[in-house]
């Protein structure tokens, strides 16, 4: 049986099904033809019979791209029109796009490491002395 490789990973904002050589088409990404994209932000990730499922990212995984080229999509004609008021307008959009070429999955394990809490320094004894001697003096007074 073959095994089966693929991922679900969030490129600029949109949901993209990544497998092993093949060819994708993302929303335009502001990187240079022949240089590799990293998509980190990886949804869903199967290979052969492991599955893991992000909440909402799979830590410590990626996968590798390279940018093949940049694109535009076809051409949207956007017509508008107002009945009787002789308004017309006619507009034309082609949306960029960037094809990236998925290259391999790399599962590697990050060390978290734990944060030591914050040290308080203790204040000199003459300092505490004095802030009680502030706040005896304040009560007598205040009463």
């Amino acid at each position: 049986m073959k095994e089966v490789n693929y991922a679900i990973a969030e490129i600029a904002g949109q949901q993209i099904i990544l497998e092993p050589g093949k060819k994708v088409s993302v929303p335009k990404l502001e990187v240079e033809e022949g240089a590799k994209y990293t998509a980190d932000k990886i949804l869903y990730i199967r290979q052969g019979e492991k599955v893991k499922i992000g909440k909402p990212y799979v830590r410590g995984v990626s996968v590798e791209t390279v940018v093949k080229e940049h694109k535009r999509a076809d051409k949207i004609i956007v017509f508008k029109k107002k009945r009787r008021k002789g308004y017309k307008v006619k507009k034309g959009h082609r949306q960029p796009f960037c094809v990236l070429e998925v290259g391999e999955f790399k599962t590697g394990a990050k060390k978290q490491t734990k944060k030591a809490a914050p040290k308080v320094k203790p204040e000199p004894e003459e300092k505490q002395v004095e802030k009680l001697k502030e706040n005896i003096g304040a009560n007598k007074n205040g009463t």
